[in-house]
């Protein structure tokens, strides 16, 4: 066969096959004014066949090197919108703050913790390459964070503006006496809500392993969670000495009953959602803006509490949930119109920003993450364009404005400057939004 044909339509290392046929043309001819009295074209076979493989790498190795500007464009590896990829990076230094022996992270708390899982969990269903590091990191926990959960006191105060303080005190092996010791805490504390992050944490483990040990440890949470429902309100207390019911306490619980409806008991779980969304949307707690204040009086009205993010965003997973097991326009309808609100009420020049500013304390720093992750949620359920530019521009901004280029550290402040040092709980609450990039990337985001 003369090696023309063999050239003719060939396409080596994925380049068009003109112009690599135009290429060879042009070596074939080199070589036959070279080599005096060959033609290579009608050159036998086997030798015809190594020089032609010979082309196509020399093809290959100049090609590549022409072609690499193009190929960097289709595929930022290194810039602002390469979303998998930062993500991925910011992953690995948020890890750094992993604590094997506690099962949690240590420079935050308990609750942000099981965020920070949550926030692993969405990375691995994005990210194969890092899916079994982050199941490990899943079974260590489920063994060891009650160990440390165990001797782990933990007080939380309301401040003037709505935002939580908790702290925490470490009780010694020594000073829990025995009948303590004999009947642990598991994932249970003296807060419903942060009963509910650790829920939400082991079901979305359950979904990316399909290991039920973590569906039965949420099942196990929830069964704690119900046992707050005896407000006089109505929904369930914030914490068990029964001093307040705010939104977060009972959108969690919201969230937890729809998602146990589509992976448990759902006759069980289903009425309790339903009922528990009802109750919601007439409470008080969503103003005719459409934002959800912080909670309700003693007297069971609006308090007039603070805007938080994370109020506004834990209640679109769950109605997305709540919508699976029992579909419904209104539920995603009334997640919309929450989620459009709270973006033009807490965005600085479309950079997503609390109330607390710069002072948000080691709980408030938390929230944003908490709404972009659910608002990801939202848009693959009810995709909309405004929320992809939301989640696109923030992305961009934690990357290119607020983050230590040296550590890939993420601050506080997604508008920029980085607002060092970094800690587990701003860098997990970064990661949602760029991990809630990653799952559209290459799907038309601002396009």
């Amino acid at each position: 066969m003369p090696i023309n044909a063999f050239l003719t339509g060939c396409s080596p290392c994925g380049h068009g096959g003109g112009a690599s046929w135009s290429s060879a043309s042009v070596l074939v001819s080199y070589i036959n004014t070279w080599i005096p009295g060959v033609d290579i074209e009608t050159f036998p076979i086997s030798f015809a066949e190594f020089l032609a493989a010979y082309l196509a790498m020399f093809w290959c190795c100049i090609g590549s090197i022409l072609l690499l500007p193009l190929r960097s464009v289709a595929l930022p590896l290194n810039g602002e919108e390469a979303y998998t990829s930062n993500s991925e990076a910011a992953f690995h230094t948020l890890q750094k703050w992993y604590n094997d022996t506690s099962g949690v992270y240590d420079t935050t708390g308990w609750w942000n913790s099981a965020n920070g899982l949550t926030t692993l969990g969405d990375l691995a269903a994005i990210s194969p390459a890092l899916k079994r590091q982050i199941t490990d990191v899943f079974a260590n926990s489920l063994v060891a964070a009650p160990k440390t959960n165990q001797g782990l006191q933990t007080s939380k105060v309301v401040s003037s503006d709505f935002n939580i303080l908790s702290s925490y005190r470490i009780i010694t092996s020594s000073q829990l006496d025995a009948e303590t010791a004999a009947d642990p805490k598991g994932f249970l504390n003296d807060f419903y809500d942060d009963e509910g992050w650790w829920a939400l944490a082991w079901i979305l483990a359950y979904d990316i392993t399909q290991n039920k040990d973590y569906l039965q440890a949420a099942v196990d949470i929830f069964a704690d969670m119900k046992n707050g429902s005896t407000t006089p309100c109505g929904g369930i207390w914030w914490d068990k000495p029964n001093t307040y019911v705010n939104a977060i306490a009972n959108e969690l619980y919201l969230s937890v009953a729809s998602h146990l409806a589509n992976r448990s008991n759902k006759t069980f779980y289903l009425p309790i959602a339903q009922e528990q969304f009802t109750w919601f949307q007439n409470s008080g707690m969503i103003n005719p803006q459409n934002l959800i204040n912080d909670g309700l009086t003693t007297d069971c009205k609006n308090n007039n509490g603070t805007v938080w993010s994370y109020n506004q965003g834990v209640v679109l997973g769950a109605l997305v949930e709540l919508n699976i097991a029992s579909p419904n326009p209104i539920y995603l309808t009334m997640a919309s119109s929450i989620a459009v609100a709270a973006i033009s009420s807490l965005s600085i020049s479309g950079i997503l920003h609390d109330p607390c500013g710069t002072d948000c304390g080691a709980d408030g720093g938390q929230f944003k993450g908490i709404f972009m992750r659910n608002l990801q949620r939202l848009q693959k359920a009810a995709p909309d364009q405004r929320l992809l530019v939301f989640i696109e521009n923030n992305a961009k901004s934690i990357w290119g404005k607020g983050r230590e280029a040296g550590s890939n550290e993420l601050g506080l402040l997604w508008e920029g400057p980085f607002d060092g040092p970094g800690n587990a709980s701003l860098q997990s609450s970064a990661l949602d939004a760029l991990v809630a990039a990653a799952a559209f990337e290459g799907r038309g985001i601002s396009s």
